[in-house]
């Protein structure tokens, strides 16, 4: 298998334990995650195997998706329900009309500060670790987007949410965000991830469901390609010699390629040189002047 795997992660694993348990059941040492995911949360984690482990510096994971939980009227020091309880209020006397004016002052650009409990490393040490430490250092706001916020029910104290956002925007933030212009708190008491830029849930699979695949030897039907995982970026066929040429570290010219034409570009950006349906390189197609342009491979797959 060479590809991605996309795991509906269940609650109480992380993301290191999900990719433990996908190297024993594929019988493979290289693999890896992309997009990481709390314990407590569940769905889309896109996990590489073999060769696609080479793809994933080349992935548009710039949107991801979320169905969330917030349980209003609390704050906790993880900015989720599996933390100490700092303080609480009455979260059962918010009106939708408030409710919904909240929503649209954070839909757009917003500047987020970082969880105390996230993997952020700041002076080579990750946050978590100071946090288990009873620590706190100042953070920088860094700045995300909300593509969209829109509330699913209400059934105070808890209200469903359904976040779009950027990669890099972390909903237990936001849930603490907004429970305090609420003015009574809030915190995260489910999560659950829909998508991460090309990889959704309809595309998932459970732990359970790759385990009885593997054995009954159709593992094979969940692993999308490196060549679609990256179906971003435009494709240039390449001929054999093309493909041939790239295997030995080769530039192709204009002459290896299946079109006979190179995509034309007014700046440096990233190509998929294929031969029918698999990947051979990820290049960057680079031109020279008006009419010409030259490919130069940054990472050829087997």
């Amino acid at each position: 298998m060479n590809g991605f795997v996309v795991i509906d992660k269940p609650v109480g694993l992380t993301s290191h334990d999900v990719v433990s348990r996908v190297r024993r059941i594929l019988g493979t040492r290289r693999v890896g995650h992309t997009g990481t995911l709390d314990p407590f949360a569940t769905g889309v984690l896109p996990v590489a195997v073999n060769e696609g482990t080479k793809a994933i510096p080349f992935l548009d994971e710039g949107r991801k998706a979320y169905d969330a939980l917030l349980r209003l009227g609390v704050k906790t020091d993880t900015l989720d329900m599996t933390g100490q309880i700092l303080h609480e209020a009455d979260g059962t006397q918010v009106s939708r009309d408030r409710l919904e004016a909240v929503v649209s002052d954070f839909t757009g650009e917003i500047r987020q500060i970082p969880p105390m409990f996230s993997a952020i490393k700041q002076d080579g040490q990750p946050l978590y670790k100071l946090a288990r430490k009873g620590e706190e250092v100042e953070r920088k706001a860094r700045l995300v987007r909300i593509y969209s916020l829109e509330i699913v029910s209400i059934d105070l104290p808890l209200v469903a949410i359904r976040v779009v956002c950027s990669r890099g925007t972390y909903v237990r933030s936001l849930a603490d965000d907004m429970g305090a212009v609420l003015g009574c708190g809030a915190a995260l008491q489910e999560l659950r991830r829909t998508a991460s830029g090309p990889f959704d849930l309809a595309s998932s699979v459970t732990l359970e469901v790759l385990e009885d695949a593997v054995r009954e030897g159709r593992a094979d039907t969940f692993c999308r390609t490196p060549c679609v995982a990256l179906g971003h970026l435009d494709a240039i066929s390449l001929n054999d010699a093309g493909v041939a040429k790239v295997r030995h570290g080769r530039a192709p010219d204009l002459e290896d390629t299946l079109d006979g034409a190179w995509l034309g570009c007014d700046s440096p950006r990233l190509v998929r040189l294929c031969f029918g349906e698999e990947l051979v390189a990820v290049a960057e197609l680079l031109p020279l002047d008006a009419d010409r342009f030259r490919v130069a491979p940054k990472r050829v797959f087997r």
